[in-house]
């Protein structure tokens, strides 16, 4: 009986495939669980339009992702921080005060786990920091550090 699975199945096959398995296994376990539907015309249909939705959705994902990469590129954000007379910073600016820079001052939303430093901003100066976007869409931030005083 071929079946479309509804879910991840383990050994069987992950969500979205078309398996060949016995009748007797489709009808006690993966069809009364609701792992599985018939692989009937209709649902081979409904199968191919949700697939052909999800890559339009993932497609709009990933050019709003490079669209906000190119945004990113020509942007600059400030973040002062404490220092003391040679330029050393008293502690180190972390990826969440990043993130709340370029919330203020450009009106992005990043999440600060996505904000990707090589080592902590602890002088003063100007940094290229990486921002992960989207699966294989990274952008990146120029980051001004100056002191608060």
């Amino acid at each position: 009986m071929k079946i479309i699975l509804l879910q991840d199945v383990k050994k069987l096959g992950k969500k979205g495939d078309i398996v060949d398995i016995s009748d007797g296994y489709a009808r006690n376990f993966v069809l009364p669980k609701k792992l599985g539907v018939e692989a009937s015309k209709g649902n081979l249909t409904e199968l191919k339009n949700r697939k052909a939705k999800q890559e339009k959705e993932e497609a709009e994902a990933v050019a709003a992702a490079k669209e906000l990469a190119e945004r990113l590129k020509e942007s600059s954000v400030t973040v002062k921080i404490k220092a003391g007379k040679d330029g050393k910073a008293f502690g180190a600016v972390p990826a969440e005060k990043i993130a709340e820079a370029a919330k203020s001052q450009l009106g992005i939303e990043l999440d600060r786990r996505k904000i990707v430093m090589d080592e902590p901003l602890k002088v003063l100066g100007e940094y290229d920091v990486n921002v992960k976007l989207y699966a294989n869409v990274s952008g990146t931030l120029k980051v001004y550090v100056e002191d608060d005083n």
